[in-house]
């Protein structure tokens, strides 16, 4: 048989004794210790709720005037010197410690992206749902996917015409977004938060290069169109979007001749042609800080004019296809079966672009002499080997895979090798099948031997490159004074397209996936909860706790909060009360033969309830504690046969009670002596919302109309949202905060108005809006679609600004939204009111 416990406290579970833990004997009978008394929170005054039976009992504020339970204190004694006897396990002590000191941690970090940085990258945001994406290419294909716009949209940002629908398109992928993993799978980020929550986490390195490349729209070269931002719910990523490109078919179309015949110079100016153009395009790309290193046919494609275009999405495609490869050299010892991936795809690296890959890889060389990383000139060394391999033909390409196998056998063998000996047995190769090709042209076979230099300092410059080439083909004196810009020269530009960060970003986010959710991080999370926290900052966390309220026996209608309390109204003809401290209910009025449509409360000496019912009674109840059960007052409107009773009340602090009703009317009453002061016309349907700000009453009505009225005579101030045949759209909420309106519609907009002028209009939810809540710089809104839709309100010198958070989903429609002290109470249709904490 086990030997008998010590009793203990039910709350901190410490053996009672009497020097620190004193048991003390509650009304109920209960007993529970002295220490753990004066912490328990106190819901009402000179209240306490038992933690054994829950009943709430009359307490002082000293727990000392309560009774000892010398019972207990006597087994205790008896039991703890008992031999056999002990206490709980040590750890138990602090267990009251740790839990406050949980408390004091349990706060939310706000979301990390500023609203500053929202602004600087929303304009590149598309639109939800404006791109199909299509099937994935070969495997060597890496992040690279197809599409096309399924609707045509304006764009501020986009040079040329607006998007067009069906527009082929380049998607990369630049970003997979990882979501915590917490206890709210009811809450939705929303699709602009995803992108930036992308782009926040991305270094800014990586952020400073997907603006060049994002700034190019903004730049006369043919690299194309950047659209901006997609998201793709199906996979969790984010692409940018480019123009897509016909395929290249140079190769098909080229001058193709025999070995060791000649071109001729009209030949030759073909050729000229496309090099000038791709010198314009690369010249463009040094002035925004952009070089490419590496230049291949499926780069280049044909606009409608047939002139050339460089995709930046297949450079950026390529230069994932080139990290895969090192990589897998690297990883696997070798080279040589990957290597032909390079020659296979018409790749041209410089030497210092290969070099650099292979030392990104970790791969130790000696550099020799060229240690300078990609710039301009490695990009006139691609175009002259492009140039070249038109010229020569397939012996240029066997030349070319010969000398990257060479390169790779040698990393192979991790033996010490001459690179700048390799490639220039590979160059002397190269000049040898350029004289058998041009003759005696030697002012061409010049230029393309110098381009070709393993030392990039004594390459020319790309301008000089181009004045040559077009000298080759338009050869007219007046034509000489023209010239290409250039604003970089052979110094190293900012970032290289293919050894850039984007083009190993999703590699290192595939990395961070792994373990990103284990154990440690899981109990971090539990650790940052939100039971302290703001609910709006947990929402832009992904992280919301859920309490329920329960004791409607029908839909939830209205919900207040006062004197610290929240009243809720429901179609069971009750107002019940629930404490803002442990969310139990406490009382339930019940003076009502109808449904109660709302519910408000007055903050003054005698604290009031006032509920309004669908048969024009309205129920006047002292919000004090205890409750009683009848109301002090009760109000009947005057009604007719049109009449459906109350559907909004409002309250202009201890001077007015305001409804609204079927009868079109708003109605003032005198909250001193309650009586009817005036009836305030003008709506020409249901006035279905009322709200007080700034000393001004507003009401919205299902005619579509918000109204103004003076609360001191009463008068009409303005009217909001006139209406248009055929476009009536019923209002069913009001949100005022200071000269900010928001207002709820019918089919699902959410118009935002300043000082009597509308600022925004959007459409967040599928069907009414029947709740907008407005505190500080959060926005909820709740309807038909049984989601909250929460939103970032900020404003600034250019006016007001919303951004989109995310969405909660609910378990049925909602009615009703409360904001208070960080907490969001939401009354639904299924009888039930939600605590978001």
């Amino acid at each position: 048989m086990e030997e008998a416990e010590p009793p203990e406290c039910p709350v901190c579970l410490q053996p009672y004794d009497a020097a620190s833990v004193i048991p003390r004997v509650l009304s109920c009978g209960h007993t529970t210790c002295e220490a753990c008394l004066k912490q328990l929170p106190n819901p009402f005054p000179n209240t306490l709720r038992c933690t054994v039976c829950t009943l709430l009992i009359k307490f002082g504020n000293c727990p000392t005037s309560l009774p000892k339970n010398l019972d207990l204190l006597h087994i205790s004694s008896v039991l703890q010197h008992h031999p056999s006897g002990g206490n709980k396990e040590d750890s138990r002590s602090s267990t009251r410690g740790e839990n406050e000191n949980l408390s004091l941690a349990m706060r939310l970090i706000p979301k990390p992206w500023t609203y500053e940085f929202y602004r600087k990258w929303k304009r590149w945001v598309l639109p939800e749902g404006s791109v199909m994406i299509g099937q994935k290419g070969v495997e060597d294909d890496c992040d690279m996917r197809c599409g096309k716009f399924l609707k045509s949209f304006g764009s501020d940002h986009v040079m040329g015409d607006a998007v067009r629908e069906n527009e082929k398109l380049g998607l990369v992928k630049v970003g997979i977004f990882m979501e915590d993993e917490s206890p709210t799978a009811h809450f939705k980020h929303s699709y602009e938060s995803r992108i930036m929550s992308v782009l926040h986490k991305m270094r800014e390195n990586e952020r400073i290069e997907l603006g060049s490349i994002l700034h190019l729209n903004f730049s006369n070269c043919n690299v194309g169109k950047v659209y901006g931002f997609w998201y793709d719910e199906k996979d969790n990523c984010m692409y940018i979007v480019f123009e897509k490109f016909e395929s290249c078919d140079l190769l098909d179309n080229m001058i193709k001749k025999e070995a060791g015949e000649r071109l001729s110079i009209d030949e030759m100016r073909v050729f000229g042609m496309l090099g000038m153009e791709l010198c314009e395009i690369l010249s463009c790309l040094h002035l925004e800080g952009l070089a490419i290193g590496c230049l291949s046919l499926c780069f280049l494609g044909f606009n409608k004019f047939d002139r050339v275009f460089v995709d930046i999405a297949a450079v950026l495609n390529m230069g994932r296809r080139l990290n895969t490869i090192i990589r897998w050299g690297h990883e696997n010892s070798g080279m040589s079966s990957k290597a032909s991936k390079l020659d296979e795809n018409l790749v041209f690296l410089s030497p210092e672009t290969m070099l650099q890959f292979l030392k990104k890889r970790g791969f130790d060389l000696d550099c020799g002499e060229s240690e300078c990383g990609v710039s301009g000139a490695s990009d006139v060394w691609a175009i002259a080997s492009l140039l070249v391999r038109l010229i020569v033909g397939s012996p240029f390409l066997e030349e070319m895979r010969t000398y990257v196998h060479s390169v790779a056998t040698a990393i192979t063998d991790k033996k010490e090798f001459d690179y700048s000996g390799l490639y220039l047995i590979w160059f002397e190769k190269v000049v040898v099948l350029l004289e058998g090709r041009l003759g005696l042209e030697r002012s061409v076979k010049d230029v393309l031997r110098r381009c070709l230099e393993f030392d990039p300092e004594s390459r020319p410059i790309i301008t000089e490159l181009w004045k040559f080439l077009r000298e080759l083909v338009i050869q007219v004196p007046y034509d000489k004074g023209i010239t290409l810009k250039s604003g970089m020269k052979k110094a190293k530009l900012g970032y290289s397209v293919v050894l850039g960060e984007l083009c190993q970003i999703v590699e290192k986010t595939n990395e961070k996936l792994i373990g990103v959710r284990g154990d440690s991080e899981r109990e971090q999370v539990d650790q940052t909860g939100v039971m302290n926290g703001d609910v709006g900052d947990g929402v832009s966390k992904g992280r919301v706790k859920c309490v329920e309220m329960k004791g409607h026996f029908d839909c939830i209608t209205g919900l207040t909060i006062g004197g610290g309390f929240l009243f809720s109204s429901s179609y069971d003809k009750m107002v019940c009360v629930w404490s803002l401290k442990d969310f139990t209910h406490v009382h339930s009025f019940k003076g009502h033969d109808h449904r109660v449509m709302a519910v408000c409360f007055v903050d003054g000496t005698k604290p009031l309830c006032i509920s309004g019912d669908n048969e024009g009674v309205l129920c006047i109840w002292e919000a004090n504690f205890p409750f009683n059960d009848l109301p002090i007052k009760k109000l009947r409107e005057q009604k007719d046969w049109r009449y459906s009773g109350i559907h909004a009340l409002a309250v202009s602090g201890t001077e007015y009670l305001y409804t609204g009703g079927g009868d079109k009317l708003i109605k003032a009453w005198s909250l001193q002596d309650y009586t009817l002061l005036c009836s305030m016309s003008g709506h020409k349907s249901v006035v279905s919302s009322l709200v007080v700000c700034d000393g001004v009453l507003y009401s919205g009505s299902w005619d579509g109309m918000v109204r103004l009225w003076s609360l001191s005579d009463h008068t009409s101030l303005a009217v909001l949202g006139e209406d248009k045949l055929g476009k009536v759209a019923s209002i069913t909420s009001l949100s005022a905060e200071h000269h900010l309106l928001f207002v709820g519609h019918e089919n699902g907009c959410l118009k935002v108005w300043h000082n009597n002028v509308l600022l925004q209009s959007t459409q967040p939810h599928n069907g009414s809006v029947f709740s907008v809540r407005k505190k500080g710089k959060w926005l909820f809104s709740g309807g038909w679609d049984k989601k909250i839709y929460v939103q970032e309100v900020s404003e600034d010198g250019e006016g007001m600004s919303s951004i989109p958070v995310g969405t909660i989903a609910c378990d049925s429609v909602v009615i009703a939204l409360m904001y208070w002290e960080g907490n969001l109470f939401v009354g639904q249709a299924d009888k039930t009111i939600k605590v978001l904490l």
